[in-house]
């Protein structure tokens, strides 16, 4: 294995996969180990992986990991109430306004809105993260900002409406 490269790929990465796997999760915790499980697959497939988009695969087994997570206990994932540096937002405030909204979402709708609007991914970006069709990005975006639009408006606002 390539450590120098791949330790260099961590370093560079590492935070955004924090943050992204912390707006899916809601918890802490859980993101650093949805992290570190993602770090553990890429290394194990560097080879493969070092000369296409490491990123894009520790992206998917981010959102597919957590999703599995979120099926076996069937409810809903809850939003812990502690602030993470680094997190959506430096301003305590965003960063409570967002966690409450995103705890409103099913993990789907939550992982297209993460990954569309806090990843800044393009739609077929998304569709391969998750492993579904551009059609069913945009339908769970759709209904996931419509119910925000009800219950979150205030999200809205920080994520620059309905794109």
């Amino acid at each position: 294995m390539d450590e120098a490269g791949f330790t260099e790929w961590v370093e560079g990465v590492e935070r955004q996969l924090l943050r992204s796997a912390y707006l899916l999760t809601g918890d802490l915790h859980r993101a650093e180990d949805l992290v570190q499980e993602a770090l553990v697959k890429v290394a194990l497939r560097w080879r493969r992986l070092r000369d296409g988009n490491p990123t894009a695969y520790a992206r998917t087994i981010l959102v597919r990991d957590n999703i599995s997570a979120w099926r076996r206990r069937w409810r809903e994932v809850t939003v812990a109430e502690v602030f993470v540096e680094g997190g959506a937002s430096s301003d305590p405030e965003t960063e409570l306004v967002v966690r409450r909204a995103l705890a409103r979402l099913t993990p789907a709708q939550r992982a297209v809105v993460v990954l569309r609007h806090f990843d800044d991914l393009t739609e077929r970006e998304t569709a391969e993260i998750l492993g579904v069709s551009i059609g069913t990005v945009k339908s769970q975006n759709a209904a996931a900002l419509a119910r925000l639009r009800t219950g979150a408006p205030e999200l809205l606002d920080l994520i620059g409406g309905a794109r």
